[in-house]
């Protein structure tokens, strides 16, 4: 009898042994998953390079759901030339992609086989043949690098600028294909950085707070706009951008010189844009969930190396979409394969009087301006004029 007890006690010790350690593994997982949210990194190589004809100057590459859109956009790969710009698909054949080349590769490059797919287009300021500027915009997180594009009439006041700000993961450089645009419609562009995104300064912890810190830096943006100039401001967001406008929006001390908002491809609630790109990632239930919880509660959040909890319910426009009173366009498609449309489209049920949603079909997550350019352009451009931006040169000048 005595043996039976003390194998009992010991198989109850091992039993309780094995669920903490599986605890203990499950927690490790959980903060792991959340570490990934907040954590700043570098885009991965998601595309092959198969084979380079430089006499007909074209470029064969894995297929994706990216690869095969029609369009002009950028491809960044591990050698020589390191950037290219791609235009046409001349071929789609199995998993093979060939398109034409738009930037020339000499024969004998060692151009490498892993590659990142992107919808940049424009690798530097320079390419914009347009005059500007290298600022820096005073934020709380220290000096901060921005680009200044001066209206076409850089003589004129202008009371209407339109400040940029891009999305997780990427730089300023995410924002140029829009400059154009704006400079077209005769409003400056100021394309700013923010904390944490490689260009501006790091913070202590270096995490994203998702939109929850980062729209102090915007602030600041809008200060420096006000200080040299303008008298409103049209907030730009790309991507997790778009959350920092929004958040920027319901959380400055400028309200009064917001004059409305953009937003490209935008996270506009982060709980379903979480949920997707777990399940995408092949996470199961309730794995998201928990990291969210994880990510919202102070000291797991420190444990997941975020600065703060975070706080979801705070970055849900959707919910708050009572608290918005400026013009809002969102672009969006319902293909973008990243940050699902559903909570864009939602924020245009719940405030149809504000918000005017231009649903694309087909193109990819920040790559509708490669996908459609005319239609994208147009969207803007027809967005500005029927609120009155287009043409405030005049205005000012007259004041």
């Amino acid at each position: 009898m005595k043996s039976l007890r003390h194998a009992a006690t010991l198989l109850g010790v091992v039993f309780l042994g094995a669920a903490a350690a599986t605890a203990v593994a499950g927690a490790v997982i959980v903060l792991q998953i959340a570490r990934r949210v907040v954590t700043p990194s570098v885009r991965v190589p998601d595309t092959e390079v198969l084979a380079v004809d430089t006499g007909a100057q074209t470029i064969e590459l894995s297929r994706t759901p990216d690869t095969e859109l029609p369009g002009r956009y950028g491809l960044m790969m591990s050698g020589a030339p390191g950037y290219v710009k791609l235009g046409t698909v001349l071929s789609v054949n199995g998993d093979r992609v060939r398109r034409k080349l738009l930037t020339q590769i000499s024969p004998g490059t060692d151009v490498g086989r892993r590659a990142v797919f992107s919808g940049w287009y424009y690798a530097t300021a320079e390419e914009l043949h347009l005059p500007f500027e290298s600022v820096l915009v005073g934020t709380p997180a220290g000096p901060a690098p921005a680009w200044f594009f001066d209206a076409p009439d850089a003589s004129a006041a202008h009371a209407t600028w339109v400040i940029q700000v891009h999305g997780r993961g990427t730089t300023r450089n995410e924002c140029l294909r829009a400059v154009p645009v704006f400079h077209e419609a005769g409003l400056p562009v100021l394309v700013a950085s923010y904390r944490n995104d490689g260009e501006a300064p790091r913070t202590r912890g270096g995490a994203y707070a998702l939109g929850a810190s980062e729209w102090q830096d915007i602030d600041s943006a809008i200060e420096y706009a006000l200080r040299h100039g303008a008298q409103q401001v049209i907030l730009m967001g790309w991507s997790m951008g778009g959350a920092i406008a929004l958040q920027t929006v319901v959380s400055t001390r400028h309200r009064d010189a917001i004059a409305g908002v953009i937003l490209e491809s935008p996270v506009v609630e982060w709980r379903t844009v979480l949920r997707f790109q777990a399940r995408e990632a092949g996470m199961r239930d309730p794995l998201p969930q928990l990291a969210m919880d994880a990510l919202a509660t102070p000291w797991s959040a420190r444990l997941s190396g975020a600065e703060q909890a975070i706080p979801f319910d705070q970055l849900d426009m959707v919910a708050r979409a009572d608290e918005l009173a400026e013009p809002i366009l969102i672009l969006h498609s319902d293909d973008d394969g990243f940050v699902p449309s559903d909570a864009s489209h939602a924020l245009a049920a719940a405030r149809p009087d504000m918000v005017t949603l231009q649903a694309f079909e087909g193109a990819r997550h920040t790559k509708l301006w490669n996908y459609d350019q005319t239609r994208w352009s147009n969207a803007i451009t027809q967005w500005l004029t029927a609120h009155g931006f287009v043409g405030d040169t005049e205005a000012a000048t007259a004041e």
